[in-house]
């Protein structure tokens, strides 16, 4: 199998807000950005989190706060569906490029809206659709309906059928989320990001791609929008490396590492050492207890743990 490829899409969305416009200008900039992550041999693109407003809340109050102008009514009115000239758009983009694309976007959904990723294949069909289960409650997003279950799919590319699953930034931090899509096969997993990339985070993100033996990438937005200071990075899980015949030692699992400007920066994943990893390594699901893990489904939160705003 050959290397996949994935186009870390580092960009700063419209300055037009949660709007009409802004959702044209992302729409014409996305497309410009899919085209140039062509040119550069990708075989998937990856945008950040919601990014058909860019993730833009300035109609919401935030939580804690008195309104500040505009209902979740108003802001409802910028969710779009599969059937979307947005949507379609991509979809027709990935045709035509023969690539697929990992569109986020904020999702018309009955009540409150989600916070969605679709997977469009290179031939231009929408695979797999899946909703931010861990939305930040605690904050503008307990106007969003969470989703409820994490999904991988056998994704079409020029170098085989690859298993894919998909997370979104606060998901991240969970360290169920990688661990379920690991269990249902995932090789690698997208994750759209909108927040601070800092020393924690890149550590989490290590440790997931690590435990589950998982390829990751995630794209972040660039720096001087929403607080958001770009560092998109990928890990390809493999904890060791033959240096030399039947030797083996601990290696760096960082596929790349982006600065705070925008750009597109290619996660280059080889496939074939991430399954021959995964046979042979010890993480993973090789060794697991699930037996002694019945609290970790548990419902019970206890003291400091417990959140008024937390929705189960």
């Amino acid at each position: 199998m050959a290397s996949f490829k994935v186009a870390l899409l580092q960009l700063n969305p419209s300055n037009a807000g949660a709007s009409a416009e802004a959702q044209t200008e992302n729409l014409e900039k996305g497309i410009a950005y899919c085209r140039l992550a062509k040119e550069l041999d990708a075989d998937l693109a990856l945008f950040p989190e919601m990014w058909n407003i860019g993730y833009t809340f300035d109609t919401l109050p935030s939580a804690g706060t008195k309104e500040r102008g505009g209902l979740p009514e108003n802001w409802k009115e910028n969710a779009i569906d599969r059937e979307s000239d947005f949507f379609t758009h991509f979809c027709g983009e990935a045709r035509e490029l023969n690539m697929a694309i990992a569109l986020s976007y904020l999702e018309k959904w009955p009540g409150l809206p989600r916070n969605t990723v679709s997977l469009i294949d290179r031939f231009g069909n929408s695979i797999m659709t899946y909703a931010k289960v861990h939305t930040c409650d605690f904050d503008v997003e307990k106007y969003l309906s969470p989703g409820d279950d994490f999904y991988v799919v056998d994704l079409d590319t020029r170098c085989g059928k690859i298993k894919i699953g998909a997370m979104i930034c606060y998901d991240r931090e969970f360290p169920e989320s990688a661990r379920i899509l690991m269990l249902k096969g995932a090789e690698i997993i997208l994750i759209p990001n909108a927040c601070p990339i800092e020393i924690n985070r890149k550590s989490q993100l290590r440790s997931r791609a690590f435990e589950n033996m998982t390829g990751i990438a995630m794209t972040n937005y660039a720096g001087g929008k929403y607080d958001c200071n770009g560092h998109s990075l990928a890990f390809d899980g493999i904890a060791y490396g033959e240096t030399s015949p039947n030797h083996f030692e601990a290696r760096d699992s960082l596929i790349v590492e982006a600065g705070e400007a925008e750009g597109i920066f290619i996660a280059e994943f080889d496939v074939d050492k991430i399954r021959s990893s995964r046979k042979q390594e010890v993480w993973g699901n090789a060794y697991r207890k699930p037996k002694t893990y019945s609290m970790l489904v548990s419902e019970t939160v206890e003291p400091p743990f417990k959140r008024d705003d937390a929705r189960r």
